[in-house]
């Protein structure tokens, strides 16, 4: 089965529209497929309407809602970013925090102009598609403007927190707390997922996970409402796929699979990903009637 719930468009930080999406993804018969913009669901609607019209044409994808939130990683960890999938975007408890999140994004993006003003570059205008204005906006912008020869280099010299002294414009934004996301997913309707688990510890880009920290960490966070883990992921390393599979399965967390598309932003990385049956089944399941578009 070909499926993907881990999708970026242009309406936040992606360069192929939400309809595009859905096209990309009832051509190549996925199974299903889940929009997960972050911080926000303005293209949910274009991609919904996109997927009606093309399931009625017979092809049977099953499209879903979703929103990727960067939220409180928790002690000892990095970096959290957690999938809603199946989410009402008109549920107001969710409305509401991202609102709070896009609030804290903006005024995250005005110290990091600040900065930019401060080594010399002062016209940086990067243009968001819709409001979210993010990092990979930055990085296109230096880009096409010769501070930086790829996306690649930019967010290297310029947008990470390790980013060189001299040079580094990243700061730190606004994450909501685990117990305030959970409940706002779960108030519109919709499943929490812990995605790319292998990022929840900057070191282990260096190190690989630590999969017994990563057992205990997800442990305690399914106790405050986490549904599923993103175990299959399309930068995953050699093992990681198994091992974190092997956790979900440990604790009775759903399983998803997702590639993190961004289109051109992260080139080598494509749109969808394929699992088997058994895999998906489980989490398709909690989707009630819907699952059996995804079954076809």
């Amino acid at each position: 089965m070909r499926v993907d719930f881990h999708v970026h468009s242009t309406a936040s930080d992606g360069t192929v529209a939400p309809r595009q999406l859905a096209e990309s993804a009832a051509a190549g018969s996925f199974s299903a497929i889940a929009i997960t913009d972050h911080d926000n669901t303005d293209g949910v609607d274009e991609f919904l309407s996109a997927g009606r019209g093309l399931r009625d044409g017979g092809a049977g994808t099953l499209f879903l809602t979703g929103v990727e939130l960067s939220i409180d990683p928790g002690p000892g960890f990095d970096k959290f970013h957690l999938l809603g999938i199946g989410v009402d975007p008109g549920n107001e408890r969710l409305k509401a925090l991202l609102d709070g999140v896009l609030a804290g994004r903006n005024e995250r993006n005005e110290r990091i102009f600040e900065n930019f003003r401060r080594i010399g570059i002062p016209d940086i205008s990067p243009e968001p598609h819709g409001e979210v204005l993010a990092r990979p906006h930055f990085a296109s912008w230096l880009c096409s403007h010769g501070y930086a020869a790829s996306v690649k280099e930019a967010f290297e010299k310029y947008l990470l927190p390790d980013s060189p002294r001299e040079t580094r414009c990243y700061e730190e934004r606004f994450h909501p707390s685990q117990d305030e996301a959970f409940a706002a997913v779960h108030a519109a309707g919709g499943l929490c997922v812990m995605a790319h688990p292998k990022f929840w510890r900057r070191s282990w880009k260096v190190t690989g996970p630590e999969y017994a920290d990563a057992e205990r960490g997800l442990a305690a966070l399914k106790e405050k409402g986490l549904d599923g883990l993103e175990a299959h992921y399309q930068a995953n390393g050699p093992g990681e796929d198994w091992n974190f599979e092997w956790i979900a399965d440990r604790l009775g967390l759903l399983k998803t699979a997702g590639s993190d598309f961004h289109g051109m932003h992260k080139p080598t990385i494509s749109l969808g990903m394929e699992v088997s049956k058994r895999f998906i089944g489980p989490f398709l399941e909690r989707f009630g009637p819907l699952r059996a578009q995804a079954a076809r």
